[in-house]
């Protein structure tokens, strides 16, 4: 996938404080969650540091025809309002389902209190959404997109 426009000015300051960057290696330019306040919110515990993993319905990735993140791919991640906050690099991605990701996992995605009830609670929500779209329905054996990565760029704000 081609870095988009919208994003190519911060994509090339990436590459260059970097030395260069194969741009092979870039995977997207996203926004977390379904709405411009919860990307805000995921994308500054992102900022933090807290927040180190992400998951994704299984069944969104095929509706969309979109290939799975690997190891070593590049995406960079937007505010709510579409601007560029950060790169990331995938580190690992595992597809497990929804009532198998572990306590671990949860912390890792450092969301809420970062427990796995937490995750568990508020995931169900968000995958019932997303399944929705997809015309699908939430189950707790449903097949889960576990992604864990790192940030690699992150300029200073203001």
């Amino acid at each position: 996938m081609p870095v988009p426009e919208a994003v190519r000015p911060f994509w090339n300051a990436f590459a260059q404080a970097q030395g260069g960057v194969d741009e092979a290696r870039f995977y997207e330019a996203f926004a977390f969650g379904d709405s411009p306040a919860m990307a805000d919110e995921l994308a500054a515990l992102v900022m933090q540091g807290t927040k180190r993993a992400t998951a994704g319905a299984l069944w969104a990735y095929e509706v969309e025809a979109k290939p799975l993140p690997r190891p070593g791919e590049l995406s960079i991640v937007t505010s709510g309002a579409g601007l560029p906050l950060c790169v990331i690099e995938t580190l690992a991605v595992e597809v497990r389902p929804f009532d198998q990701v572990d306590a671990d996992f949860a912390a890792t995605e450092g969301e809420g209190d970062g427990s796995l009830a937490f995750w568990q609670a508020a995931h169900a929500a968000f995958f019932s959404r997303e399944c929705a779209q997809a015309g699908r329905v939430f189950s707790p054996d449903m097949p889960v997109v576990c992604e864990r990565f790192r940030v690699v760029y992150a300029p200073p704000v203001g």
